[in-house]
């Protein structure tokens, strides 16, 4: 039998655990999503997205208060496209900020089941790099380097071109998901597409070794899934964000970039990396608030190309913008990244 990348059971074998019932569902239709032509899909998914803004009341009440709260900062800071500045005072030009959210990361999850419909070439012909000389500079070196992003555009495609870029596989944390059978998906898929995916439990040593062998990891950073993040301001606001990302750049040396890659006109994509700059003097303490503080500063850069293509503001952010949710709908990106 003849298997293709987008297929269920081309990445399993005979020992591969069984799915339930939800993932033989996100199985199936990963296979269906990698092989019926994009643009329907994304109507469809746009569709979807537009009915999940609809029926999901707590998840459109955090995503209006954490994108006001990226709105108001922008404008204070003369930052970011008109129609973000105008929501910060417009109540309805924020309200289309938050539906377009809610397409966007229906989006995203049509990315995540077409991760197998691509290759290099595909890839590489849809992103537009505009930071040319900062993604020679971190991916052609030769040496490892710590990339970091966000809950933010699209991950999938830019994988891929990070990958063949480098040279090597990058090590990258996983969140656990309760199916073995679709954890086991979501580690081969991504392995597929040029991810080393390693348990978040085990994540720092994993990453560390990574390293040291002169690999490059990547993390995704803008949630405290660990609990154990450092507060520091967020376009004026304290939130915790992962210091992960800062205690593997202190004890290695490795340099950290920001990236992100948004979706633009003409099914393409405009990706970007930014080096974030290391702290020099203070205690080890004082460097990685230092570090982690610059890292949520990059953020803010990445925010302010599209604030509407940040999906992770559908989950608190801020401590006192957190909104307790009780909606059924897509689940988080769990299986899919996480933090040192």
């Amino acid at each position: 039998m003849t298997t293709s990348p987008g297929d269920p059971t081309s990445a399993a074998d005979e020992r591969a655990p069984r799915p339930g019932l939800r993932g033989s569902a996100i199985m199936g239709a990963a296979w269906v999503a990698s092989h019926l032509p994009e643009p329907p899909l994304v109507a469809a998914a746009d569709a979807a997205g537009e009915l999940w803004y609809r029926t999901a009341p707590s998840k459109r009440l955090q995503a209006r208060a954490n994108l006001q709260r990226v709105c108001e900062g922008l404008a204070a800071s003369g930052r970011g496209p008109a129609r973000a500045r105008r929501a910060a005072t417009d109540p309805q030009a924020l309200e289309r900020l938050v539906r377009a959210s809610f397409r966007h990361a229906a989006r995203y999850y049509l990315e995540v089941l077409r991760a197998g419909a691509f290759d290099l070439d595909s890839a590489l012909a849809r992103i537009d790099v505009e930071t040319p000389d900062e993604v020679r500079d971190a991916l052609q070196g030769g040496k490892p380097v710590i990339i970091v992003g966000m809950h933010f555009g699209a991950i999938e495609m830019p994988v891929i071109v990070l990958s063949s870029m480098v040279g090597h596989a990058v090590t990258a944390p996983m969140e656990t998901v309760a199916d073995p059978g679709l954890a086991h998906w979501f580690k081969t898929s991504r392995s597929r597409v040029g991810v080393n995916v390693v348990s978040i439990k085990d994540a720092r040593r994993a990453l560390l070794a990574a390293l040291r062998r002169g690999e490059s990891v990547g993390l995704v950073a803008d949630r405290d899934l660990t609990h154990n993040g450092i507060p520091v301001p967020l376009f004026g606001h304290p939130t915790p964000i992962a210091a992960g990302p800062a205690l593997l750049a202190l004890e290695t040396g490795v340099p950290i970039y920001a990236t992100s890659t948004r979706r633009i006109a003409g099914g393409r994509y405009g990706a970007r990396m930014v080096l974030v700059p290391a702290p020099v003097d203070g205690t080890r303490r004082e460097k990685v608030t230092a570090y982690t503080a610059a890292i949520a500063a990059a953020f803010e850069g990445i925010l302010a190309q599209a604030p509407e293509q940040w999906w992770g503001a559908f989950h608190p952010i801020w401590p006192d913008l957190a909104v307790e949710t009780g909606d059924a709908g897509a689940a988080d990106a769990e299986g899919q990244d996480g933090s040192a």
